[in-house]
This record gives structure tokens, sequence and C-alpha cells, in this order.
């Protein structure tokens, strides 16, 4: 009997249906050689494992309106962060990321980390039939090198979320590598440090297969050069992270958004100058008010929730400038006096940047990748290897096409800051709401400090808090890098299930 290609018939089902709920084709639909040797098997197969980023599929016997890997990464990252504060309590399982009230149990994690395993066993399976084929032509290595892109992708985003950084501890523990279909479904946890170098290695090949880009909804050689300039920088690696941004930089494929077309940016993520790699969305895609990326960050009064907000932190970083564009991404709701509106004490603006593809206003196609990343990867390892006048150098390449050229730098350190502390303080606002603060700020053994009333404040009202009192005085006000619950806890459904995955403490 041929081998039957199990995981690649779901997968195939995701393009298929179009749908938001996943339906489940009979087994033997598609054979190995079906798969390899028919101009459409494996192009659709690869179409799927980019749709399981996208799409709400069954999990648990239901398919929840919150359940997509784009929009838990996001919450599971940013709501932890002091870029956006919790506008109220809820029974959604977002507000544990804000509250640091984490559990085995929460619904967000157990479906991140399966449909993280959902894609890299869907790209193993595809991985393992092309190579067993001995097929090497161009158009096959290409597909072949976006699938070990999508592995790496997929496994450095789990070991961020549920593994310490690497520059804390690299030999504790990270997550469980799969990296072959033959794997026991029964594993221990690879050390942080050996899913960085799977990780890194599955990038470098990725980056030498794909040589026939295919368009910024897929990956490509760039794609993965950027992923490893990212993980290379979390690594500390700074020459290998220089290296890699330059690549990026000097291809001569993208260009900074001006400080014209910046505020449109990521409505038009397809066709943007800075589009490295993004997850096309379309308005069939749309799932509105209860399930999109921007659904709990935006609304327009019809569409959308709309409960939670940029935070006064993250504004009060960006005040000194009121003509920087990157203004537009957040909104204040005013009433009819101009006054910005309050809701349980806390002022209410909007974020947009996940908003307004097509005008419609909770629809975007996600940016995984863009080059504004890579200047500033760039500028943190000059900084940190004392190339300072080319940090700030990368840092006054961002900001003159931010609309700040008469607040560029211009090779000099303000009085009390480091080099790295402006490169920082840089990414903070350029990068606000795509998923990196909380790891910039922990990565570099720094304190996060959420010293702004929210209901991050946990077990509290807005009028117990005093935030002149010192931050000991109040459980997750500040955030130290060495707070256990910088991390998440395994789910307890692979902890269960498999008694190699120890639990983080």
């Amino acid at each position: 009997m041929k081998k039957k290609i199990f995981t690649i018939i779901i997968l195939l089902t995701v393009v298929a249906s179009g749908c938001k709920k996943l339906s489940v084709s009979p087994s033997d639909a598609i054979s190995t050689e079906t798969l390899i040797n028919t101009s459409s098997g494996l192009t659709n197969a690869l179409n799927g494992a980019y749709a399981l980023f996208k799409d709400h599929i069954e999990f648990n016997g239901n398919v929840d309106a919150n359940n997509m890997y784009l929009r838990q990464f996001y919450q599971l990252s940013d709501f932890a962060s002091d870029d956006i504060v919790c506008g109220q309590v809820t029974t959604d399982p977002l507000y544990y990321s804000f509250s640091l009230d984490h559990s085995p149990a929460q619904a967000n994690t157990r479906y991140y980390w399966y449909v993280s395993y959902k894609i890299i066993t869907g790209v193993n399976t595809v991985i393992d039939a092309v190579e067993k084929s001995g097929k090497t032509d161009a158009a096959t290595n290409q597909l072949l090198g976006e699938c070990y892109f999508l592995r790496s992708f997929c496994h450095f985003n789990l070991v961020r979320l549920f593994g310490k950084p690497y520059s804390v501890d690299p030999n504790s523990p990270g997550i469980i590598l799969r990296n072959n279909i033959a794997d026991p479904s029964k594993k221990a946890r690879s050390t942080v440090k050996e899913v960085y170098d799977s990780v890194i290695a599955d990038a470098e090949k990725a980056a030498g297969l794909m040589t026939r880009p295919r368009g910024v909804q897929y990956a490509s050689q760039e794609a993965a050069w950027s992923l490893l300039a990212r993980v290379n920088l979390y690594k500390e690696d700074n020459a290998k992270a220089i290296e890699y941004a330059n690549k990026v930089i000097n291809s001569g494929k993208f260009t900074l958004a001006t400080k014209s077309t910046y505020p449109t940016l990521f409505a038009n993520a397809t066709t943007g100058s800075e589009t490295i790699f993004c997850v096309a969305f379309t308005t069939v895609d749309d799932y509105g008010k209860f399930g999109s990326i921007a659904s709990m960050i935006y609304s327009d009064g019809n569409s959308g929730w709309g409960e939670e907000y940029a935070s006064s932190s993250l504004r009060a970083a960006m005040s000194a400038h009121p003509e920087d564009v990157r203004w537009s991404y957040i909104v204040p709701v005013k009433d009819a006096g101009g006054t910005v509106q309050k809701k349980n004490g806390i002022e209410v603006y909007y974020i947009s940047k996940f908003s307004f593809q097509g005008g419609l206003p909770n629809l975007s196609s996600p940016i995984m990748f863009r080059l504004a990343e890579m200047y500033l990867i760039r500028a943190e390892a000059e900084a940190k290897t004392g190339a300072t006048s080319a940090a700030l150098d990368d840092v006054d390449m961002i900001r003159k096409n931010r609309g700040l050229e008469g607040a560029l730098y211009n090779k000099v350190v303000p009085p009390g800051s480091t080099a790295l502390d402006v490169v920082l303080a840089e990414k903070r606002i350029e990068m606000a709401f795509e998923g990196h603060r909380t790891y910039d700020v922990f990565r570099n053994k720094k304190t996060l400090n959420k010293a702004y009333w929210g209901y991050h404040l946990t077990g509290l009202k807005e009028t117990d808090v005093d935030l002149s009192k010192t931050p000991s005085g109040y459980p997750n006000l500040t955030v130290p890098y060495t707070n256990a619950r910088i991390i998440y806890y395994l789910p307890v459904d692979e902890v269960l299930s498999n008694p190699l995955a120890i639990q983080n403490p």
C-alpha cells in the first residue's frame, strides 16, 4: 500500500474550504506520489501550512472564535508588556498575560502549543516526502526551503513563550523539538540552546534552498535571513546578527516607508515597501468583532470589542514628538468636547496597526518581518559591540522616515543614556504592538515597569492604587527578568500525556 500523508489531508482541506472551521477528508485522499509528482500537490500542501497561521480550527472538539495562531501569539506577547493596558477584568485567558496569573490549563497557551506543533508536523511530512523523492529542481527546493523556514519560525516562537531567554539561561529547559516525523510522541524538552541551534540550522538551510520567491506572503531567502538576524541577536551573537541584517538591508528589495507612506504600511502590508514576510489575510478571513487580531484593541463602534488600549507608559515615551507619524496607530476616543474618554479610569486609546486593510476595521495581513526591524537589530548589535556612531546612524535612518528630521541623534548619545538605551527606546516605539517588547526587555536583563493604573494590578480597583508607593507594594507593578512568569507554563495536555515533559516552575 502506498504511504499516506495523513497530516497533509488536514492542511489541504484548510485551503480548499476557505472556511473558518476545519473539515477533515478521508485519510487515503492523497499519496506520497501524488504529493511529489503533481504540479499542484506540494504547493497546495504548503499553502495549507500557511493557512494554519490564520484559520480558526477545531481544538478539543470545538471551534472557538478566539483561537487563531497569530491572535494568540500577539496577545501572549504584547498583553504581557507595558505597551498595552488591560481595560477590565475578563474571563478570557488573555487576562493572564496582563496579570501574570498563569495556569497550565489556560486555553490560549494550550491552543497555541497545539496549532504550532500542527504546523510543524505538517511541514515535517512534506520535508520527509520531498527528501525521499530525491527531487532537487529549483521550484521544489523553494518549497522545501519554505518548509524549513516555517519549522524554524514556529520552534523559535515556542521557545520564546515557554523557555527562558537565551541570555538568561541557555541550558534551561526549552521546548520539545520536532524535526522528524518519526519522533516519538513522548519526548523530553530540549534545552534553550539546543532549540536555538536547531532554529538556526533550519533557517540557514532554508536560506540556501529558497531562490525563487513567490511573494511576501510566503517565506523567502530574505525572510530566512531576517529570522537569522533576530535569532542571533537574541542569542547575543552580535556579529552574526549584523551579518544577516546587512544581507537583508543590502539586498535592495526593500525600502523604509516614509513619513507619508508609513501610516498605511500595515493596511497595505502585501504591497508595502518594508514588508519582508507577512501572513496574508483576505476578506474571507475577516473575523470581525469576535476573533480578529484587532478585535480586542480596536473598535469602530460596530465591530471589535476595543477593551485593551495603548498604555500611558508608551504614550509618555512618545510624548516629546507629536509630529511622529507613528502616533497614527494610536487612536484616541474623544467625547463631543474633545476630551479623551475613560473606561474604568483608563484613557481609551485604540490601536489600529491590525486594522483597515480594504477599509475594514478589523482586517490586516500581519507583518512578521520588515525592514525597519533589520536596521534596529543592526543598531542594537552595533551598540553592544561599541560601534556607537553606526548604531545612532541606524536609529536616525528610522527617525528621519517617521517625521523626526529635526530630532536626529547625529552620532551623539543624550546625557544620562547609552547607545543601547537609545536603540531600545526607538525600537519600543517603532515596533510597538508587533510582539517584540517583552522579549526585548527580558533578554536584555531589564525590568518591565508597569507603574500605571490598569487591571494588570491583580485584585485591585483604581481607588485602591497609589502609584507613588514603592513597586514592592503591589503585585505585578514591576516585572524583573528573574520572575518565573515571564514565560508560560507548558499546557496541561502535554504534561499529562507526556511524562518526559517537565513543567516550568
